[in-house]
């Protein structure tokens, strides 16, 4: 190949390419134009370095691509201004898109839970199937409640959120298996629907209800959060629509992880109220209001912002290139 014609042939394309990588604005014609050119420059970048190896116009063009790759990948020195991006833009719009799947697993576990409560209470086989009489007794009138209190609020906290952190992970990146994210949603409400049956056989019911409601709010949503993300990306590969397997599995895997971290943090929050809270000798209006005020802050969050990102573009999807080049199109 003949270098010197080749480059002449594609200069004006290369120096296009070279103009769009320092421009600091774009039209949303100017990107789609950057990324073409970005791939073509690649291909011919290839076609050079295949026949001739290392030259001048290969390194002048290799040093174009370099600026266009980091105008729409959205590369970026403040690190803040990426974290903010991500919790303002990418996380609540990975939850919104999964907003009604989590609504029917929220009935849906209530719905199960009210069910083997409803067992437990009419059937009193059901309760001894949960353990000796006496034992059950003293978890519905010392255990249950001392359970708040035994530990110092530190260490508790740190305990509950890391083992519901664990869990909420697991639904999520367990998803693919198909069978055990429901597993863990179906087994939560069984645990919740029994323990109440065994607090109201010793009258104890409303304790039961006023000890979960401050912090259990908002746990048992993100919980709830955590198994729609990962039936989602389990029925992603059960069925995939258009595209591939491998391209849903990918794309709605990157996308509905990041559920997972914003799950943690929200997490935290629960396990600062069960630990700090729900021990306190406070009214109970106050306990199960800030329980309430969270869960709505978090519903907020899902529902309100993340309809406005998912209105601006966004997908939730973690991928470099597709959400640089709507950061490049917003301008």
């Amino acid at each position: 190949m003949d270098l010197d014609a080749y480059a002449a042939a594609h200069r004006e394309e290369w120096d296009r390419l070279a103009r769009l990588g320092r421009q600091r604005q774009f039209t949303g014609a100017e990107a789609d134009e950057l990324i073409d050119r970005y791939q073509s420059g690649a291909t011919q970048l290839s076609v050079i370095k295949t026949t001739t190896g290392q030259s001048l116009p290969g390194d002048r063009l290799s040093l174009s691509l370099s600026r266009a790759r980091q105008k729409f990948t959205g590369v970026q020195a403040n690190v803040l201004r990426q974290l903010l991006d991500f919790f303002v833009l990418q996380l609540p719009a990975a939850l919104y898109r999964i907003r009604w799947l989590c609504l029917a697993v929220t009935v849906a576990s209530f719905a199960i839970g009210a069910l083997y409560a409803g067992w437990a209470i009419s059937n009193p086989q059901v309760l001894a199937t949960q353990g000796d009489p006496s034992a059950l007794e003293r978890y519905a009138k010392e255990d249950f409640v001392n359970y708040y209190s035994d530990n110092p609020g530190s260490s508790f906290t740190s305990f509950v959120w890391t083992n519901n952190a664990w869990i909420a992970a697991q639904a999520v990146a367990y998803g693919i298996v198909g069978f055990y994210t429901p597993y863990i949603v179906f087994s939560n409400a069984q645990q919740l629907g029994l323990t109440a049956g065994i607090m109201h056989e010793y009258d104890r019911l409303d304790v039961f209800f006023l000890y979960i409601a401050p912090h259990g709010q908002l746990e048992l949503y993100a919980i709830f959060v955590a198994g729609a993300a990962g039936m989602r990306i389990g029925w992603s590969w059960i069925a995939p629509g258009a595209r591939t397997r491998g391209q849903a599995i990918a794309e709605d895997g990157r996308a509905l992880f990041t559920v997972a971290i914003g799950l943690v943090l929200a997490l935290l929050v629960s396990g600062l109220i069960e630990g700090y809270i729900t021990r306190q000798e406070w009214p109970w209006a106050i306990k199960i209001g800030i329980g309430t005020v969270a869960l709505a802050g978090f519903l907020a969050y899902q529902w309100i912002l993340g309809r406005r990102a998912f209105r601006a573009g966004q997908t939730g999807d973690l991928d470099e290139f597709e959400a640089g080049a709507k950061r490049l199109v917003a301008g």
